[in-house]
């Protein structure tokens, strides 16, 4: 088949974990845990970065159309459906796949395939025609949103309905919307469909956000994305499917457990959009015992194959886990610490002191030390505590409030972003501020993945707020408006009206709460007095 186009299984002559460069961050680990690893992953392929950089150079390249089809004809095989197919349709879901970290800054299409045709089938083949209509409903709205740029305020048209009969109606109103608001249809035929998703996949890389994410991290701007196609999963199939997303370690702490969200009856979107109220992952042990079982199982394997925490999407399609994204995660300066030195004593992983320091350099061993000795004991007044939501990204911090990202990059001040929920067009107002509180969300919501990769105090989830207006309404009435002064205290959750001060402790504290710290100051110094 075309080069530049790879199946996940393709035999790359070299570990696929190692081929970032080539097949992008998302499609080498699906490659990774495809080929390498044996695990439950829907299967698919990658369009590699050379190809996007082609696109963005000189536009649409003229062997890109039939290499898709080839590639949508042997996906098709192998699952045993054909896209389009009216009776028994293949969907597949279109992800970016950058060589580097930008989480939620690219674009994706889930539920690719459906239209007013194939939308039957799928509930034919599935017998739950609420369950096709639902997910033709998804469809449209990110088509719409993501390819063919109509705001998704515009399709925010109230509850999609409980019956089949109901979503039905609400699709119909969307596409007139969609077709009112775009100039055309979402498109009919499922090629269509996939190249559109594909070019807006390649876009993505160059917008505002991405710019944004890209030159506060200090990403070439140069490297372009792959996009990976791959056969649906549905975690909206009924009561034994959902979706999460999980770290195989507490990315703020380094405690070695299952650290994640949760979300039942739903797609993947739902749950880093933050817009829904998810559930630890440990709810999966009560309600889904052996999907959660396969979940742990796959976790420790990953930790141990890429020898450092991990970060994992996953859908459970009517009880059957499959796994759709690993990478590594993103983790706190005190996560860092523990984790470095917990995986030199693991048996199986067997880290060198020599490669823990370089994880944990001296700026970040500091930075660990500093969040450990500044944080609080009681916290603030009682009669100026606005709520207490999710801590999701350590630290305490003080600033003005602002409620837009436009506000937060205009000030010249500290000033704390406050939203709903976060999305990536928010990136240039999130790295401008000092902290992030957010009503909705959970722990591996964008706000709280961002926050915590940039070290950004974070708050989420913080549902007893209100937001009126210009004004933060929270528990027993307590009121702050737009650019007076909040606290946030990203580890325990706390949002207080005014400054508060957190107290000191000493050395001592830092080292009953962080004791690998003192272990790696000791390896450093070894190494100094013996380099190797």
């Amino acid at each position: 088949m075309t080069s530049g186009v790879y199946s996940f299984d393709h035999d790359h002559g070299a570990p696929a974990r190692e081929l970032g460069e080539l097949l992008g961050g998302k499609g080498a680990g699906l490659a990774e845990m495809t080929a390498a690893l044996g695990f439950s992953v829907p299967p698919g392929f990658t369009i590699s970065l050379p190809v996007c950089r082609e696109y963005l150079s000189d536009g649409w390249p003229p062997a890109l159309d039939d290499a898709l089809r080839e590639h949508v004809d042997a996906l098709g095989a192998t699952m045993g459906r054909r896209l389009g197919d009216p009776h028994d349709p293949l969907l597949v879901a279109v992800r970016s796949g950058a060589p580097v970290s930008m989480p939620g800054m690219l674009d994706t299409v889930l539920n690719l395939g459906l239209n007013d045709d194939t939308v039957h089938g799928l509930a034919r083949s599935s017998g739950d025609e609420w369950f096709a209509w639902d997910s033709y409903r998804r469809f449209v709205t990110m088509f719409a949103t993501t390819v063919m740029g109509v705001d998704e305020a515009t399709l925010r048209i109230g509850d999609p309905g409980r019956t089949a009969d109901e979503v039905r109606a609400h699709v119909g109103r969307l596409r007139a919307l969609v077709e009112q608001h775009a100039g055309r249809p979402v498109p009919h035929d499922p090629m269509q469909q996939l190249r559109e998703a594909v070019e807006a996949v390649f876009r993505s890389w160059g917008s505002d956000r991405a710019h944004a994410y890209r030159a506060h991290e200090a990403i070439d701007g140069d490297l372009g994305t792959g996009c990976n196609v791959q056969a649906m999963v549905f975690g909206n199939r009924g009561p034994s499917s959902g979706t999460g997303v999980v770290f195989t370690r507490d990315p703020a702490t380094g405690e070695p457990r299952a650290y994640g969200d949760y979300l039942p009856r739903a797609q993947g979107e739902d749950v880093v959009a933050g817009t829904a109220k998810t559930v630890p992952v440990q709810h999966m042990a009560e309600h889904q015992p052996l999907a959660y079982a396969d979940l742990t199982a796959a976790l420790r394997r990953l930790e141990v194959h890429y020898r450092d925490i991990c970060d994992v999407e996953f859908t459970v399609e009517d009880g059957h886990l499959w796994l759709l994204q690993t990478r590594i995660g993103k983790r706190g300066a005190v996560a860092a610490v523990r984790i470095a030195v917990d995986l030199v004593d693991d048996p199986e992983v067997k880290l060198t002191e020599a490669e823990a320091l370089d994880r944990v350099p001296p700026a970040l061993r500091a930075k660990a030390r500093a969040e450990i000795m500044g944080r609080c004991g009681a916290g603030g007044p009682e009669e100026d505590l606005l709520t207490t939501g999710l801590g999701a990204s350590p630290g305490r911090v003080t600033g003005r409030v602002v409620f837009t990202a436009d506000g937060a990059m205009d000030a010249d001040d500290d000033v704390i972003l406050v939203r709903a929920e976060t999305s990536p067009e928010d990136v240039a107002g999130m790295a401008a501020s000092v902290g992030i509180l957010t009503t909705r969300g959970g722990l591996v919501s964008h706000a709280a993945v961002v926050a915590r990769g940039w070290g950004v105090p974070a708050v989420v989830g913080a549902d007893e707020l209100t937001l009126d207006g210009d004004t933060i309404v929270g528990i027993k009435g307590v009121k702050v408006t737009v650019g007076e002064t909040i606290t946030i205290d990203g580890r325990t959750g706390c949002v207080w009206r005014g400054t508060v001060v957190g107290t000191s402790t000493g050395g001592d504290v830092v080292a009953a709460q962080l004791p690998q710290l003192a272990r790696l100051e000791q390896w450093a110094l070894d190494r100094e007095v013996s380099p190797a």
